[in-house]
This record gives C-alpha cells, sequence and structure tokens, in this order.
C-alpha cells in the first residue's frame, strides 16, 4: 500500500461539478488500494475576490484579520469536497491547517513552515479516512494565530505534509498536463517535460513558470519527496519533478529518454527596475544600498553597477525586485539618501525578465551565443543581464516578452507538433 499525497488547485475545483469529478478521482485512487490525504485550494477565484473584498471595506487591511478572511477559501473547499467524497461511500474528514498540525513562523501573509505535526492525520488514516487538508495555512507557534504562506501556498502545504507522513509522491494537480517547456498560454507548441530536476524547477519557478510554487520545490528537494505534476481534466502521464540520480535511473532502466540540453523558458512580467542614481563610487556604498532592502525585507533578483563616471567619482546601480515591494523599496531607500549621498530614484515597472533553464547547459558550449541570437534576430533589446550555471535571464520590455519567449523556445527547438491543452485556463 503506497501512501499519496494530492494536491488540487483553483482550477481544479473552481465550481460543484469540478469538486465532484475531483471526488471520483480521490476514491479512485483510494480503492486502487493507496492511502490517501488531499490539500485543496480555495475554489476558482475565491482567493481574488476576498481580497477585492478587504480593500472594499479598509484602505489597509491589518495582516492578522487578512489572513482570518483569507484561509476561509480553503475551508470552504475542504468542506465541500468531503461532503462530495461521502457522497461516494467514503469516509472524509476536512482539517484546517492549523489542525492538520501546519506550525508556522507568525509572518503574516507570507509565513514559512517551522514544523509538521500531523497526528488527527495520521489518526484519519488509521481509521481509514480520507483525510482533506485546507491549503496555504497554518497556526504560528508563537502568537496561536492562523497564518497564510503566501500566493501558491497550498503547494507547500502539500509538499510538507508529504515529507512529514513519508508518502510515496506528492501528485499537484492543475489545469496543465504537467510541466511545459513554455507557458501554453504564451507557446502553444510547448511541449510536455516527463522528467525535471529539482534543481531546474527551482530556477524555472523562480524566474516566472506558474505551475510550481519555489517555497514548494525548495521544501520537496530538501526532504527529497517526488512531485508528479499532472492534470485533474486528463488522465495523461504528467511530469516528475525528482532528483538526478532517479531521473538517471530511469534513463538506464529505458522509462525516460535522455534529458534536453534545454529543460524551459519562462517568463516574468511582475518585477520593476529600481536605478539607484549618482552613487559615489566607494567601498561601502553599495553594502549601504542593499542592506536599507533587506532591512525592508525586499528580495533582490538582477543587480547591474554602471561604470563610474571620472569627472564625477559617481555611478548608478540598478535591480530588480517583485513590482509588489517596489514602493516599499524606494522608501527604504529613500530614508538612507542623505547616509548613502545618492542623487535620484527612477522606477521602471515596464520590464519583464526572460530565461532559459537547463541542467544541459554545464557541458554544452555555445547555449549564450545561441540564446542572444535568437533575441537579436528578433529585434528584442537586452537591458540586464544574469546567469547561474543553468540559467541564462535578461530583462527587456514588457511588450517583447511574448516574442522573446517564443524566438528563444524556436530557436533552442522546443517546439512540439500540436499545441499543448489547457483545461482551465488559470495555470494552477
Amino acid at each position: 500500500m503506497s501512501l499519496i499525497v494530492q494536491k488540487f488547485g483553483g482550477s481544479s475545483v473552481a465550481d460543484a461539478a469540478s469538486v465532484k469529478r475531483v471526488a471520483r478521482r480521490i476514491v479512485d485512487t483510494k480503492l486502487a488500494g493507496n492511502e490517501v490525504v488531499v490539500v485543496v485550494s480555495a475554489m476558482g477565484d475565491m482567493t481574488d475576490e476576498l481580497l477585492d473584498l478587504a480593500n472594499q471595506v479598509s484602505s489597509n487591511p491589518p495582516a492578522r484579520e487578512m489572513d482570518m478572511l483569507l484561509t476561509s477559501g480553503e475551508r470552504i473547499s475542504m468542506a465541500v469536497l468531503a461532503m462530495a467524497i461521502a457522497d461516494l461511500g467514503e469516509d472524509a474528514r476536512s482539517y484546517t491547517g492549523s489542525q492538520a498540525g501546519l506550525i508556522t513562523d507568525a509572518a503574516h501573509g507570507a509565513a514559512r513552515i517551522i514544523d509538521v505535526t500531523p497526528s488527527r492525520i495520521q489518526e484519519a488514516l488509521a481509521a481509514g479516512a480520507i483525510p482533506i487538508v485546507a491549503g496555504f495555512q497554518g497556526v504560528a507557534f508563537d502568537t496561536k494565530d492562523i497564518t497564510t504562506l503566501g500566493r501558491g501556498g497550498s503547494d507547500t502545504t502539500a509538499v510538507a505534509l508529504a515529507a512529514a507522513l513519508k508518502a510515496s509522491v506528492c501528485e499537484i494537480y492543475t489545469d496543465v498536463d504537467g510541466i511545459f517547456s513554455a507557458d501554453p498560454r504564451i507557446v502553444p507548441a510547448a511541449r510536455r517535460v516527463p522528467f525535471v530536476t529539482y534543481e531546474e524547477m527551482l530556477e524555472l519557478s523562480a524566474v516566472g513558470a506558474k505551475v510550481l510554487h519555489l517555497r514548494c520545490v525548495e521544501y520537496a528537494r530538501r526532504f527529497n519527496v517526488p512531485i508528479h505534476v499532472r492534470s485533474s481534466f486528463s488522465q495523461l502521464d504528467g511530469t516528475f519533478v525528482v532528483s538526478p540520480e532517479v531521473i538517471a535511473t530511469a534513463i538506464a532502466e529505458g522509462k525516460a529518454m535522455e534529458q534536453p540540453i534545454i529543460s524551459g523558458v519562462a517568463s516574468d512580467v511582475n518585477d520593476a527596475k529600481i536605478t539607484v542614481v549618482g552613487v559615489p563610487d566607494k567601498p561601502g556604498e553599495a553594502a549601504a544600498i542593499f542592506r536599507a532592502l533587506a532591512d525592508a525585507s525586499i528580495n533582490i533578483d538582477m543587480i547591474v553597477q554602471n561604470i563610474s563616471a571620472a569627472a564625477t567619482g559617481r555611478t548608478d546601480v540598478s535591480f530588480t525586485c517583485p513590482v509588489g515591494t517596489s514602493k516599499k523599496a524606494l522608501e527604504a531607500l529613500e530614508s538612507k539618501r542623505s547616509a548613502i549621498g545618492f542623487e535620484n530614484l527612477i522606477i521602471d515597472d515596464q520590464v519583464a525578465k526572460v530565461s532559459l533553464v537547463g541542467a544541459g547547459m554545464r557541458s554544452h558550449p555555445g547555449v549564450s551565443a545561441d540564446f542572444f541570437t535568437a533575441l537579436a534576430d528578433a529585434d528584442i533589446n537586452v537591458e540586464m543581464i544574469s546567469t547561474s550555471e543553468i540559467r541564462i535571464s535578461v530583462v527587456t520590455r514588457v511588450d517583447d516578452a511574448k516574442r522573446a519567449v517564443q524566438a528563444l523556445h524556436t530557436a533552442f527547438g522546443l517546439d512540439a507538433d500540436g499545441e499543448a491543452v489547457v483545461y482551465g485556463g488559470s495555470g494552477r
């Protein structure tokens, strides 16, 4: 008997008919001889609707109350799904994140899991029941307040439970048939990738791929939890996110083809570029800039410093950050203007990050040349560049992002013969 954790996103439980379809799938998994633990997101666009409601009644909703509000969406999902499973003759028991033992820190809106104590889930399994857990939430260790894990946090809930319960696999159900070489909404000819390493998936999630949440993949890699990304709308094989050793074994046993050089192309249009103009070119100035940002909890991605102007002894420093934190970044820097001595701040929110990811880059020269040739042939200008061993990222204009992804996808031979299917339309 295998223990399987199944997570269903909002598009998979968007309405009553979808909930019934998901219930049938869960029961079929149980009847096949498996123990099943289920994690659910809020139905459809309910989280967005709750956010809109909060903003209608308050210009600055308290973070604690916002978490109380937003977690109600997942509680609705878990209850109605338990009802649907009961109608199919199986015992299902719903649990909030706190009841399921998801212990977090006290950072409302972006809490991190610090422990999982799933005793009630284990009790339900021992009784032959199907536990259904509300994703995206937990309870703070010190304050005992309800917390949320940030958008996409249901993925992290599922993987954390899978690790704690020593599950055979964590199945993430979405509205596409696995992980693709690009977003099928941008590149209809995107091809499904049968296997991808944790490292590649971390890079893809970090640069804009929406199918898996970054922290979920980090957790899976840390505890070596296999993730199986599948569609709740089909029976196709999907994609496994596993260690390189597992992929090598699958290739050796003839269960998988050799891994391609490039796994995928992704874009992110939710970044802003901030330029700190006229920074004194002397030791310690860059440290002061990024210390101010760190103290304000701003996540920084790309950084570029211009060559110092000899006449003035000053330089410009540019960096990218999530557009939602750009105002906070500006405020943090402005508060240190006199100490740092810069002249001005410029923000540009019409930028996009376009990235190419693939473990094969390590051993195949010429990838960078082909990358920039493809963008040049598409007449796309590059403003910033960042690389890792398995990733190349550039910043370009937001209006050029779609063309850039399509050009790179074609240039690296990733186009499939047919079109990928998107069943629900939201990507989760």
